[in-house]
């Protein structure tokens, strides 16, 4: 596998397949007039237990909470977790890891207890290939690598290999197929100089169309031998890559995401791992993707928000949209509960028949074959 692969997306969306007989059912719904409920990322390490982080707003304060389920979501507890969580990696039912603003910790009761491992500030991705060896990514420019199960972590060494301003580094996202290969994502984008001081284009939409998207150096560090040793490579891109799902059958999906002068919130390309080829497969003014998933030898799906105007990033709510593909080539739009909304969304995939999505607007979908 070559990490140029991502370099390569240049082709255009196909015609969709029709109608399917699937459908995205409302499990969990969050509605209360004094409080909302934000949710960060959502985990099913089985068909029964499900776990969602995030945290609750009430009067202008915010404490971090989890939902719960052990019977496949059709029931949810709301319960308090230490930190709020950013992201969550689990290896079965009991064992996982939550990545938070200050560090990692670890459950080894399906998350209805926590204890914290490591005092790491700005971690955003984390991935274990047993219940000892494991890495952690995020800002600034942060690559680590435990033996111990997250008790004591060190750099990975290829992480600092290109001269990059560390402020303006970020490695998001990691991702393994199998044992051996394995891809980690980032960027470094210095802001410019009048950047700090602007305004969100969603508060001053007039000045922000005439803002222009420029590259980002985009990184890639990969291993083809289970994480002993990591080859670095680089290229100036436009949009930052924040998704990358590897499939145990030679087939991938990547995501990339603009900024709001963009003239698409994202894309999404298809990648061979065996050729190193890739193609872009999707990418629609009105579709913000924000999440992947990738079935073993079935079929892929894209999770993501109908924006509200050209502005991808406003903080106002669309209506979530998901998508599904035999090919990775053709997509065809799914049926969702026309009540389910947010900012961004995330997929969760227990197994094949067995799939879930979540907005971070405080909403939980399962996926309903008919």
């Amino acid at each position: 596998m070559r990490t140029e692969w991502i370099l390569l997306a240049v082709s255009a969306l196909s015609p969709g397949l029709g109608e399917g007989a699937e459908r995205w059912r409302v499990q969990y719904l969050y509605d209360e007039d004094t409080s909302s409920l934000t949710l960060l990322d959502l985990k099913f390490p089985s068909p029964q237990r499900g776990l969602a982080v995030g945290y609750l707003t009430e009067s202008g304060r915010t404490r971090p909470v989890a939902l719960i389920t052990g019977d496949g979501g059709e029931h949810w507890s709301l319960e308090k977790v230490p930190e709020a969580g950013v992201s969550l990696f689990f290896l079965n039912d009991s064992l996982g890891w939550m990545v938070t603003r200050n560090g990692v910790w670890q459950t080894d009761e399906g998350g209805r207890s926590w204890k914290r491992l490591a005092r790491l500030r700005g971690l955003l991705s984390i991935y274990f290939q047993d219940a000892k060896h494991g890495w952690a990514v995020g800002h600034p420019r942060a690559v680590y690598e435990t033996w111990d199960g997250g008790e004591h972590w060190s750099p990975v060494a290829a992480a600092a290999q290109l001269k990059t301003t560390p402020e303006f580094t970020t490695y998001g996202w990691i991702d393994f197929v199998g044992s051996q290969v394995g891809l980690i994502a980032g960027s470094s984008r210095p802001p410019r100089r009048d950047q700090r001081a602007r305004f969100p284009s969603w508060m001053d939409p007039d000045e922000s169309q005439w803002r222009r998207e420029w590259p980002t150096l985009t990184i890639f560090l990969e291993t083809r031998d289970g994480g002993r040793s990591w080859s670095s490579s680089h290229a100036s891109m436009f949009g930052t890559i924040t998704r990358v799902r590897l499939g145990s059958d030679g087939r991938g999906l990547g995501l990339i995401q603009f900024s709001d002068s963009f003239a698409w919130p994202s894309e999404v390309f298809q990648l061979d791992l065996r050729t190193g080829n890739s193609k872009r497969v999707f990418r629609q003014k009105d579709r913000l993707v924000t999440d992947l998933a990738l079935l073993p030898q079935g079929p892929g799906y894209l999770a993501g928000i109908e924006p509200q105007g050209t502005l991808w990033q406003a903080p106002i709510p669309g209506k979530l949209k998901i998508l599904r593909s035999n090919d990775l080539l053709r997509w065809e739009e799914m049926e969702v509960d026309y009540r389910a909304s947010g900012r961004r969304a995330v997929l969760a995939v227990a197994d094949p028949t067995h799939i879930w999505a979540g907005t971070d607007t405080g909403i939980i979908l399962k996926l309903i074959r008919e």
